[in-house]
Parts: C-alpha cells; sequence; structure tokens
C-alpha cells in the first residue's frame, strides 16, 4: 500500500514539475508580441531588431530540440532536464537587465537553447513516472497546460507590461526557475535510454538545416523572398534535411530512425501537429493585432476577449485526456482539429472593422474546443507510437515539428497579409487579415485530415514493433 502510495506521489510530482516546466517554455513563443513598443521606447532598435527578439527564441528552440532530447537520453534526462531548466532560468534573468536591445536578443537565443534541452525531457520523465492506465490523463493535463501557454502568451504579456514593465515577462520566469530546480532534484527519477549513442552527423544535419528553413521563414517578409540570403537558407537547409532524411535511412545509429514514421501513428500525430501550428500560431499572431490595432482594446482587455479560446483547455482537455483513454486517440485529435478549422473559418467570416464581440464568441468558442481536444491526447500518441527507448528523440522530434510549424505559420500568414492589407487603415488590415485567416482554416482543416491515418485504438499489437509500443510502455517505469 506504501508502495503504491508512493508511486502516485512520484506520478504527480512529476505531473507539476514538468507541466510548470514546459509552461515556461511555452510561454515564451509569444509572450514578447504585446511588449515590443515598450521595448523599443526603452531599448531603441529598428523593426528587425524587434523582430529579432522573437525569432531569436523560436530559432534556437527549434533547431536544437532534436539534440536536447538525444543528450537527455545518453546522459541522464533528469540531469539535463535541470541543466537546461538552468540556463533558461538565468538567461531569463539577463534578458530582464539587458542594457540594449542586441544584449536581449542574445538573451532570448539562450532562453531558446535552455528551453530546447528542457522541453523534450519533460514528455520523457512524466511518461516515466505515469502508470500507462494513467498516462492519457496526465499527458492531457500537461499538454493543456503548455498549450494554454501559447495562446495565452499575449494576455500575460500585455498584462505584465501594462500594468507593471516589460522586464517582469522575463523575471517571472526566475522565482519559478529557482523553486523547480530542488524540486526537480529531488522528487524526479533519473532515466537513460538503452544503449544511447550521441549521433553528430545527423544533429548538425538537422540543425543545420533547421536552421536554414527557419532563419529564411522568419526573415523571409523583411529581407525579401528572393534575396540571396533567404534563397539560400531556403535551398541549403532543404538539402542538409534531406541529407538528414538519407541519414536516418542509411545509418546504423541515426538519432531519428526514419523507419518511425512507418508507423502511421507517428506519422499522421507529427504531420498533423505541423499543420495545426501552422494554422493556429498565424492566425493567433494577426488576431491578437487585429484585437488591438482595429478593435482598439488595450494589450490586456484584448487578451481577456481571448480567453473563450485560450482558457478552454484548462476546462475541455481533461475531459479529452480521459476520452483518449477510452477510445483512442485518433478521433479526439481529428475532431479537435476539424472544430479549430472550423473556428477559424467563422473568424475569416465575420472579421469586419467593426465586427462586434458577440459575433467573434462563435469562432472563439470553437477554436478554443478544438485546441484543447487536440493538445489533450496528442502527446499520449506521441508517445505511445515508440518505444521507451526512442521516447526521447520521439519527443524532440515532434516538439521540433511544431516549432517549424509555428515559425512557417507567422511568415506565410504574415506574407499572405502583407500581399492582401497593410497596418495603413483598419479596412486595410481586415483585408490582410481575413485571407490569411482562410489560409489558417485550410491548413489546420488538412491536419484533420491527416490525423484520421492514426490506426484506432488495438487489442493486440505484435511485440517488438512501434505499434507495440502502447503495450511495451508498461514496462517503462519498472526499466527506470
Amino acid at each position: 500500500m506504501n508502495q503504491q502510495a508512493g508511486r502516485r506521489s512520484s506520478a504527480a510530482w512529476a505531473l507539476v514539475i514538468t507541466s510548470v516546466a514546459g509552461f515556461m517554455a511555452a510561454l515564451d513563443n509569444l509572450v514578447v508580441t504585446t511588449a515590443l513598443p515598450s521595448i523599443r521606447k526603452d531599448l531603441g532598435g529598428a523593426l528587425e531588431d524587434l523582430e529579432w527578439t522573437v525569432s531569436a527564441y523560436t530559432l534556437t528552440f527549434a533547431v536544437l530540440l532534436m539534440l536536447g532530447a538525444a543528450l537527455g537520453d545518453r546522459f541522464g534526462r533528469r540531469r539535463l532536464f535541470i541543466a537546461g531548466l538552468v540556463t533558461f532560468t538565468g538567461a531569463s534573468a539577463a534578458a530582464a537587465l539587458a542594457p540594449g536591445i542586441d544584449a536581449l536578443i542574445a538573451a532570448r537565443a539562450v532562453q531558446g537553447v535552455g528551453a530546447a534541452v528542457m522541453m523534450p525531457l519533460t514528455l520523457t520523465l512524466l511518461t516515466a513516472a505515469v502508470p500507462v492506465a494513467r498516462r492519457g490523463a496526465a499527458l492531457g493535463i500537461f499538454s493543456a497546460v503548455t498549450g494554454l501557454a501559447v495562446a495565452s502568451g499575449p494576455l500575460i504579456g500585455g498584462s505584465l507590461t501594462e500594468h507593471i514593465s516589460w522586464q517582469w515577462i522575463f523575471w517571472l520566469n526566475v522565482p519559478i526557475g529557482l523553486v523547480l530546480l530542488p524540486l526537480a532534484r529531488l522528487r524526479l527519477d533519473e532515466s537513460y535510454a538503452p544503449n544511447a549513442r550521441l549521433d553528430v552527423p545527423g544533429t548538425l544535419l538537422v540543425s543545420g538545416g533547421l536552421f536554414g528553413i527557419v532563419y529564411a521563414l522568419v526573415n523571409g517578409q523583411a529581407d525579401g523572398w528572393t534575396s540571396t540570403p533567404i534563397l539560400a537558407g531556403l535551398i541549403v537547409g532543404t538539402a542538409l534535411v534531406l541529407a538528414f532524411v538519407r541519414h536516418g535511412i542509411t545509418s546504423k545509429n541515426p538519432m531519428l530512425p526514419m523507419r518511425l514514421f512507418r508507423d502511421r501513428a507517428f506519422f499522421g500525430i507529427n504531420v498533423a501537429s505541423l499543420l495545426m501550428f501552422l494554422g493556429m500560431f498565424g492566425s493567433i499572431f494577426l488576431l491578437s493585432q487585429f484585437l488591438q490595432g482595429v478593435a482598439g482594446y488595450s494589450p490586456t482587455e484584448a487578451g481577456l476577449r481571448m480567453l473563450p479560446w485560450t482558457g478552454m483547455p484548462l476546462i475541455v482537455a481533461p475531459i479529452a485526456g480521459y476520452l483518449s483513454d477510452k477510445i483512442g486517440g485518433r478521433p479526439v485529435v481529428a475532431t479537435g482539429l476539424a472544430l479549430q478549422a472550423v473556428g477559424l473559418g467563422l473568424f475569416a467570416i465575420v472579421l469586419e472593422p467593426g465586427v462586434s464581440y458577440a459575433a467573434q464568441l462563435p469562432g472563439l468558442i470553437l477554436s478554443g474546443v478544438g485546441m484543447a481536444l487536440y493538445f489533450a491526447p496528442a502527446a499520449s500518441v506521441v508517445m505511445s507510437s515508440v518505444r521507451p527507448a526512442e521516447q526521447g528523440i520521439a519527443s524532440g522530434a515532434n516538439n521540433a515539428l511544431r516549432e517549424v510549424g509555428g515559425a512557417l505559420g507567422i511568415a506565410v500568414l504574415g506574407a499572405v497579409f502583407a500581399a492582401q492589407g497593410g497596418y495603413e487603415t483598419p479596412d486595410a488590415f481586415t483585408d490582410g487579415t481575413v485571407p490569411a485567416l482562410w489560409i489558417g482554416a485550410g491548413a489546420v482543416a488538412l491536419a484533420a485530415l491527416v490525423a484520421l491515418l492514426i490506426p484506432g485504438r488495438r487489442r493486440t499489437a505484435p511485440a517488438g514493433t512501434g505499434e507495440a509500443a502502447a503495450a511495451a510502455d508498461e514496462r517503462a517505469p519498472a526499466a527506470v
């Protein structure tokens, strides 16, 4: 009885620690956006410098996620999680104390390094600590918290900037990180991937390839899509990623074995995740600006009016996690993505300079429910589609694809916005936002179709295959 109580306590602590750490890392994706005018007033800098305060974090986060997962598998997941947390917390303090815009950009890049090490290990540590029967609900809560962080970044950043100062969007991380550090050391169990090896060629290929592609995506609008640096980033980055794919097929011990993508669950959830973040990230980026620049709300007021969307995961995701345990992840994920696409489509239909808040509510609510239904079972589908020894790299791959999807969403929807409208007048802003939202809705609708590739619940599966991972997972806690 005492042993069972100890396992429950360990699982509860793991859920709290990993969820809070995941919230911090996910929050910093968009928390800076509503603080940019105040940062420019205090630190100066051109528009391109302000853009880098956002993209420096996204860039290092995306390109180093795979390496962070591999280091955790090799040297210890708890040990590397703590190292990433120390790096992230220290860089947050450096960002708050930055004397100029260049120092702030550098601190944001180091924040991304810490998050890239910390974030993929949260899922593996949590999965190892929670019994398989309750894993769907636990991962649903974790995913709801991190999903809420992504969506509520503009609200939290705007509120802190408006009522205290922009530095507090970074100071907020420091006491939380200092509390988590001893808890992680004392309450998390160490784990390794059996026979884990560092794949140096694969790491260099995927890091260089993602760097080139993400760099081009986040700078294409500012530098021009046909400029030499952007074209070079896209071409060289794509070539390196293709070389990484070939390396994953032919190498004996690659960091991401391409055979994992033969599993329909792994393939379906990862492609759907990329498309989901493409549509959602780009849409939130534009809609938060619409509420401020066109509707005339303050950053805090705009964030509050988005709560039917951003706050919905807290209500729906635990229920969705329970449903995924009962009926499987595929119907929950696909339904959530379909509702998110419908919600974005409703926004595109009603959006105009004088639109009432009541007219926006159906789109807000459907988008919120859809986002929650997706986030809740997505992590569980990823982790159950591979063997326990491969969960770290699977988590890193999924998070990397999400970040790339987010960067792609802001770049693509931003390019559509710039081509069809602009910031000159409310009408021009609306003219650019509406077609961009349709692109976002289409991307999420395509994600819903891809999610149907995920197999339904299996009663039995052959041992030793990726499809048997759910059964193999039952042995994971004992293995660590």
